[in-house]
């Protein structure tokens, strides 16, 4: 919660423009005028570590949601319809389940060029296949039972039945899915920001501040251990709310 407010409110939080660049004051050490110090140009850390949260939550929400879309929308087709149509879909999913996710996602973002909306695209592209694999074997599950055929024998429609019927069921797995893979987004767009993959500067990201610290790890180890700490803050706090969710919505984890 505290970096969604950050996220939010950033231009009221942030002690100064993250993008001012002041040479006189660079490399500075966490201090009271720059509390998380300042780069190697003289821009504060505090301030691009603030305005580096909306990047990341950004990627990570709208990564999220194209992928949770993508996959529930294949899932669903392979699962209900089978046949011809599961079975491509079922290739299709082996075939993007079969690359490492980061090289694939680094494929991609090579293939396209680097930027904000290569981030977007290369972290659907790899996330979509593993939701659409779960939501296949949920809905193959779900099909035949007896609410279902009940429903199909009173005339109502595959459509009504897939969203009145099959997606109500999986819609708490679906929300603990989505925060679970929010926090593994966040951490893949700080891995390809870090490469030069992501927003290209001067764009605050923490993977690339990462990337841009580790040139002076020993002179100026703030530059890297900052932003460092706080992607791994926000990938444990997005894993830990996707564990306390399904411990709520999972009825049968539940006295």
């Amino acid at each position: 919660m505290i970096f969604i407010l950050m996220a939010i409110f950033c231009p009221l939080l942030a002690p100064y423009d993250p993008y001012q660049i002041n040479l006189y004051d660079r490399l500075q050490p966490p201090c009271r005028e720059h509390l998380c110090g300042t780069d190697n140009i003289g821009r504060d850390i505090l301030s691009r570590i603030i305005y580096g949260a909306r990047v990341s939550l950004i990627v990570g929400v709208v990564a999220t949601f194209i992928s949770i879309a993508l996959g529930l929308f294949f899932g669903i087709l392979a699962g209900y319809f089978g046949g011809f149509v599961d079975k491509i879909m079922l290739c299709l999913m082996d075939i993007m389940l079969a690359f490492p996710g980061f090289l694939l996602a680094i494929g991609v973002a090579v293939a396209i060029g680097p930027g904000l909306m290569t981030l977007f695209f290369a972290l659907s592209v790899v996330g979509w296949a593993g939701f659409a694999r779960i939501i296949r074997g949920v809905v193959i599950a779900t099909k035949e039972q007896a609410f279902v055929e009940s429903a199909r024998a009173i005339g109502v429609t595959d459509i009504g039945i897939i969203i009145k019927h099959i997606l109500p069921n999986y819609l708490s797995m679906v929300i603990v899915m989505a925060t679970l893979k929010v926090g593994s987004f966040i951490l893949g767009e700080a891995s390809l920001s870090f490469l030069g993959l992501g927003a290209q500067p001067p764009t605050p990201t923490w993977g690339s501040m990462v990337s841009a610290g580790s040139t002076f790890l020993h002179s100026a180890p703030w530059l890297s251990i900052i932003p460092g700490v706080a992607i791994a803050v926000v990938v444990i706090g997005f894993n830990i709310l996707g564990d306390g969710l399904r411990d709520v919505l999972d009825p049968r984890l539940q006295d």
